[in-house]
């Protein structure tokens, strides 16, 4: 396939050319590494590489120079420096894949969120289960990726258990435009990066019935208290919730209609039906994979999570969205707080 660096080398593998798997790879490239871009459809790849530019997620942005497309998965293996940015229902297929020829100083990185669908595992789990013994780092953060390719200003941060590990992977991605935090908390990013989309979702819903700005701040502060109490009860930590990983992604996924999620909910609340709305995008919606496995772990937790529960009966048990907005108006109004149960 053309348009590969002249020389052969590879500073970055990005698996996933989706939106976000395209972005970061012209952001990698853009900092001078020489990246080469994986995506599971080769005729697709092909004419990102013709075209030079992602015209469907990312219009307008031209890849730079140091941006190829790769359709061996396998080749890739040898890179030092591995990203994967697909979905959470491809990412245990795709580690699965380059796993074998992985070198074993490569350092691994993902910017996937979301649970794996059937098991509620998060990725990390997954990645330490197909990979050992080899230390990763999450990325995540409030960022859409069409915003970030207009090199737009954001704010993301860098997880991992290893403090060395999520330095080498911030670094990779800083510049002036982008500004790169640290954490350690794996489990607490992870679980705001798959419940915030569940709750844009309902943010959504109330949206697309009308219910006003004042319900859209009740849904969302609520709702955080109930990212709260899920993440805590799981071992996360409370910091990590209300920073980048938590609130700001939040905030961000649920107010602006660039999110998947929100438009998700929207189209529900007025009146359209799941697979019609998920057809049309085109594109992965985590939120609706995530509401089973975010109730699952709730109720094996004992934690309440009404908001949470609504959005699944409407996803998947026919509740109509206003029936919905009625079972939440309803509840017993309690003590304020991230541990109490309240109009959530």
């Amino acid at each position: 396939m053309g348009s590969r660096p002249t020389d052969g080398r590879c500073d970055v593998a990005v698996l996933g050319a989706g939106a976000w798997g395209t972005t970061l790879a012209i952001v990698l490239a853009r900092q001078g590494h020489q990246v080469r871009l994986w995506g599971a459809d080769e005729a697709r790849l092909a004419r990102l590489a013709h075209e030079r530019c992602n015209a469907t997620y990312l219009p307008g942005v031209t890849f730079p120079d140091g941006l190829a497309m790769e359709p061996d998965l396998a080749a890739l293996g040898g890179c030092p420096r591995v990203l994967v940015a697909v979905p959470s229902g491809g990412f245990r297929a795709v580690v699965q894949a380059i796993a074998p020829t992985l070198r074993r100083d490569a350092t691994f990185a993902w910017a996937t969120k979301g649970l794996e669908a059937g098991s509620g595992r998060r990725m990390s789990e997954i990645a330490a289960e197909l990979l050992p013994d080899r230390p990763g780092a999450l990325i995540t953060g409030p960022s859409f990726a069409r915003e970030v390719a207009a090199g737009l200003p954001t704010a993301l941060t860098v997880v991992s258990a290893q403090a060395a590990v999520a330095e080498e992977v911030a670094q990779w991605l800083r510049h002036a435009r982008l500004r790169v935090y640290t954490g350690s908390d794996m489990v607490g990013a992870e679980l705001c990066g798959a419940i915030k989309n569940v709750l844009a979702i309902a943010v959504g819903i109330s949206d697309g019935l009308g219910l006003g700005a004042n319900a859209r701040a009740a849904l969302i502060t609520r709702g955080l208290a109930e990212l709260m109490r899920l993440t805590r009860a799981l071992g996360g930590h409370t910091e990590t919730v209300m920073g980048l990983a938590g609130v700001g992604d939040l905030v961000l996924t649920c107010t602006d209609n660039l999110s998947r999620n929100r438009r998700v909910g929207l189209a529900l609340g007025q009146g359209r039906r799941l697979g019609d709305i998920t057809g049309e995008l085109g594109q992965a919606v985590e939120g609706v994979a995530s509401a089973r496995e975010v109730c699952l772990r709730a109720r094996e937790q004992g934690v309440d999570m009404p908001i949470v529960e609504q959005v699944h009966a409407v996803l998947f048990e026919g509740q109509p969205p206003l029936k919905a907005v009625d079972a939440l108006l309803g509840r017993q109004p309690g003590p304020e707080g991230p541990l109490a149960d309240g109009m959530d």
